[in-house]
């Protein structure tokens, strides 16, 4: 797009490619959780695996964040790309050799040694996702930085959407043999393909970074972003968000399948994900405005507010709406988070940072919801069934167990709202603010070379 100012050839190519690793990445993970409860019929397993998941995400993001300062950007993608089909060659050699019987044992060593095998590739591929904002700092012009972020958040996208259609095919046609087959010629290509791409490792007038080689340095992490006023009340503002969040991850699906069946529930979830892509696209179009901070919290206010409407009726149109303005405001608020991040942090400490945000932020969503699902079971939807709550708002809100999940989506966008109205009236938010129109020590930074 004309809109975006910079080496606009090396950021497309290097979208391109992290778009192809994704897609990949993310049709194994769910590959491999669809085969586990194909083959042993465990919710326990594939609960288990989501949980180990979700832990690893969270507890690496700060050491690939070092990773990814202390060494070349392009180097680091090329290491994540190549463990990723390392680790995979492992699962296909474990998927060939071990017998078929083998996997439909939840306790099985072959099936575990799959799962960690391919688990671990994907978790690998986790550095690009910490490299490619740092990259959108050296490639990208800075006023124009929201627009580029904007396309990265549609590649998410677009990611999500093929994986939902590819990785259920693939699966019922041939297991994981076709998936691995798939990930690793996809996965050689991507290396391939990269090594002849000219990536520049740092933005004109960058410092270099003294705290060593291969220091991970949480302490001067957390030191970088108490140094930026606001910045730490962000991360845990969107922490926060996440942790709300959680309460998606653990519900949603049985609140969407008390209505309809599990094919149309399929079938909304692939059309809801375009409002990601959508999403995308709109903020490579129209920017994120003179202040990503205060767009963040507006859009909270908004997406928060859908939480609050949609749940009060039982109707698949208020939901599918509602979760379709979810997805369509979603890259505004990560777009924003990334744009401001890439302001007021060094460029030297960008990896750590955004390490440490993934870090913070992921471990909030499982912790949620690992604890509301039991809340749920037990409290709010007897609540709403049998007990005073039925009796006292089941005329209107409606009674029963759908109506018990629902009224904890109502609580939870509530909360939400109340929160980010305070986030908006804070003086960290003021501060952040601030420091964002200033830029870094309150210079401007300069402007990457146009390469292309």
């Amino acid at each position: 797009m004309s809109l975006i100012e910079g080496d606009r050839r090396t950021f497309y190519q290097l979208l391109i490619n992290t778009l192809l690793v994704s897609v990949i990445n993310f049709t194994v993970w769910f590959a491999i959780t669809f085969y586990v409860y194909l083959q042993t019929r465990s919710v326990f397993a594939t609960g288990v695996i989501s949980g180990i998941f979700l832990v690893l995400t969270a507890t690496t993001g700060i050491w690939f964040g070092s990773l990814v300062d202390h060494h070349r950007k392009k180097t680091m993608m090329q290491v994540s790309a190549a463990a990723s089909l390392g680790l995979y060659a492992v699962g296909f050699a474990i998927y060939q050799l071990s017998p078929r019987a083998a996997f439909t044992d939840p306790a099985s060593v072959h099936l575990w040694g799959l799962i960690v095998a391919l688990m671990l590739g994907v978790i690998a591929g986790n550095i690009r996702t910490i490299v490619l904002p740092t990259l959108v700092t050296v490639l990208i012009a800075e006023e124009t930085r929201d627009r580029a972020n904007g396309l990265v958040g549609t590649t998410s996208g677009v990611s999500f959407l093929v994986t939902s259609v590819i990785s259920g095919v693939l699966v019922a046609a041939g297991g994981m043999y076709w998936v691995l087959i798939l990930a690793l010629v996809v996965l050689a290509v991507a290396v391939v393909h990269l090594a002849a791409v000219a990536v520049p490792d740092a933005p004109a007038g960058a410092h270099p970074d003294g705290t060593g080689e291969h220091r991970v340095d949480l302490r001067g992490t957390i030191g970088v972003v108490r140094e930026v006023p606001g910045l730490m009340a962000l991360i845990v503002f969107s922490a926060f968000n996440n942790f709300l969040g959680g309460v998606f991850m653990a519900l949603m699906d049985a609140y969407g399948l008390s209505m309809m069946s599990v094919q149309a529930w399929g079938l909304l979830w692939g059309v809801l994900s375009t409002g990601f892509i959508v999403g995308g696209l709109l903020v490579a179009r129209t920017g994120l405005g003179a202040n990503p901070v205060w767009l963040l919290l507006m859009v909270n206010v908004v997406l928060w507010g859908v939480t609050v409407v949609f749940p009060l009726r039982a109707s698949i149109v208020l939901l599918g709406a509602g979760m379709y303005a979810y997805m369509l405001l979603m890259p505004y608020a990560e777009a924003a988070e990334q744009t401001v991040l890439q302001k007021v942090v060094p460029f030297e400490r960008q990896g750590r940072v955004f390490g440490f945000a993934q870090s913070v932020e992921q471990a909030a969503s499982p912790l949620t919801a690992f604890v509301i699902s039991p809340i749920a079971q037990f409290v709010f939807i007897p609540f709403m069934t049998v007990g005073w709550g039925a009796e006292a708002i089941g005329g209107w809100f409606g009674t029963g167990a759908d109506r018990g999940l629902a009224l904890v989506f109502v609580l939870t966008g509530v909360v939400g709202l109340v929160a980010t109205v305070a986030a908006l009236r804070s003086r960290p938010y003021r501060n952040l603010s601030s420091r964002y129109l200033l830029g870094p020590a309150g210079t401007a930074e300069p402007s990457p070379v146009d390469q292309g």
